[in-house]
Order: C-alpha cells, then structure tokens, then sequence
C-alpha cells in the first residue's frame, strides 16, 4: 500500500487478517459442511514451521471435493491446520466421515471412519525411481509395470467427461482385467526379487495399497490417484517458499481460512479479491446469510 502513499505497521496488517479470518470462518465452517456431505474427497497434508508452536514441525492439510477442473457446483478446498501429523488431526476434521477419501499411503489416514482409495501416482512413483536407475535405452522388468499403469492412464483419459455410469462400465470392461494383469505380475515378482532392492520396495508399497487402489473400480466418481489433492496443495507449497513460516498458531489457523476462501474461488473461476471482498462485506451487513456466499451462488464477474 505504500505505492498509493499509505504506511501500515506489520502488526497492523497481521491484526486485520486475523480480524479477516475470524469474519469468514463461518463461511469456511459451511464449505466443510457440504465438503463433508460429498460421497468422495481427496486428502493430503504439508509441513509447516510455526515458530511458537510447541511441536518444531507442524501441518497443514488439505481437504477437497469436485472435478479438478472448473464447472462443478462442489469444488472445494479446505486447509486445516495443527501443529501435528497423528490420526487424530483427521478424525477430528473428518468427524465420522464415512464416504471415499482419496488419499496416499500415509497410515493415519486409515485411522479415520473413511474409505480408503489409494493413489496410483504413488505407486508410479516408486517404478519410476527404478526405471531411473536402469539406464536409459535399457528395459527391465519395471517396464512392464510401468505399461500396465500407462494403459490405465489411457483408460482415465478416453473416459474424461463421459458419465458416472459410463465410466463405471468402462473400468469394468476395461481397466479391470489390466488391474488383475498387474496384481499377478507383483504377487508373482514378490518373492523373486530382493525386498530391499529399489524394485522390491515399490513391489512391497504397490502390495500394501492394492486393495484401496483398486477400489477406484467399484464407483464412477471415484478417481485413479490424488493428484486432485496434491494440485490443490501446491499453491500453499509455493507460496512458504516465500514467506517461510507462520508466527503464531492463531496465525496459522488464519492462514487455513484465508487459503481455504481463496483456493476455493480460484477453483470455481472467480476473481479471488473481488470473491472476499464480497464475502467480507455482505458478511457485515447480513451475517446470517451464509449460503448466498458460497462460491457458485456468486455471479462470476
């Protein structure tokens, strides 16, 4: 602001967001309210430092519902601060949730009432720093995995945008004889190949999600991975690259708000400063009307 020649002290600024946060927690509390009442969401979770947190490391974690494209009435993403990783954090957020949650392999998450859908891309990963480790122009065993997935891929890409019953049938039809193809192909290759070999982890890691991962086939809303949740992430991701830490846990939990509103707007193609802008200023003059806020009651400007 001091390009307009007006001079605000940091602890006045800071003031005004926690002021800001506050206002629009309630809103925040509604996106959870319909987050939660979704058949399918995506999890995941970031460190982050807070100073004068008690623990040295802290989390922020994410939870999002919709297509990972605009147009959908229920794309929401809501970050929920701690200053831990335990199970806990996502039973107390998830409050009984009993519907799928897209999630990777991190066990805390089986804590919760959720089911479980396992994420593909982890699982890609893991063949992938094999293959890196192969050589280029040379071929292995590994690639065989990595064909299997990629088919599965193409599957994912053909059906986008077709319904929920097409491609429940499709993946029936399709993708689920490749699935099979690929748990024989790691049951058969378990005991072959050394367990602490690179190639042996990721056999060991595909193992132990494979019954979550391939529940993406009992339901056509359900997606193939949680990429969903590690896009919705990153712009937090990017944006403590530059500010670094939060001072304060009230500074934090104001910091889950703010990007919770704001990554919701941009995922429903609103202008961010005119979206809370808006919120703030019909929130002081008709508090009780919550629902009139949500991001696709807004007309787009």
């Amino acid at each position: 602001m001091s390009d307009i020649g007006i001079e605000l002290s940091r602890q006045t600024m800071s003031s005004w967001i926690l002021r800001c946060a506050t206002l629009l927690e309630p809103l925040y509390m509604r996106l959870k309210a319909i987050l939660l009442a979704e058949p399918a969401i995506h999890a995941d979770e970031t460190p982050l430092k807070v100073i004068k947190a008690e623990k040295a490391t802290s989390y922020m974690w994410v939870y999002c519902c919709g297509a990972d494209a605009l147009g959908s009435n229920t794309n929401i993403v809501l970050f929920d601060y701690h200053n831990s990783r335990k199970a806990q954090c996502a039973i107390d957020f998830l409050d009984g949730y009993q519907g799928y949650m897209h999630v990777d392999g991190y066990k805390a998450y089986e804590s919760t009432q959720a089911t479980l859908v396992a994420c593909l891309a982890h699982i890609r990963r893991k063949f992938i720093d094999v293959k890196k480790l192969q050589g280029k122009k040379k071929t292995g065993k590994v690639d065989i995995v990595l064909n299997l997935i990629g088919k599965l891929y193409g599957i994912e890409k053909r059906i986008k945008g077709k319904s929920v019953e097409e491609k429940l049938a499709i993946r029936q039809s399709q993708a689920k004889p490749i699935v099979t193809t690929l748990y024989n192909w790691l049951i058969e290759h378990k005991e072959k190949i050394p367990p602490k070999s690179k190639l042996g982890e990721a056999i060991s890691y595909s193992l132990n999600q494979f019954e979550k991962f391939q529940r993406y086939l009992e339901d056509g809303r359900l997606s193939i991975d949680n990429n969903r949740a590690e896009r919705a992430v990153k712009p937090f991701v990017i944006g403590r690259k530059a500010w670094l830490f939060s001072y304060t846990n009230t500074g934090a939990n104001a910091s889950a708000i703010l990007y919770s509103l704001v990554e919701t707007a941009k995922a429903n193609n609103l202008l961010v400063h005119d979206y809370i802008a808006t919120c703030l200023q019909q929130i002081a003059e008709k508090p009780n009307n919550i629902d009139a806020l949500l991001p696709w009651n807004i007309k787009h400007s």
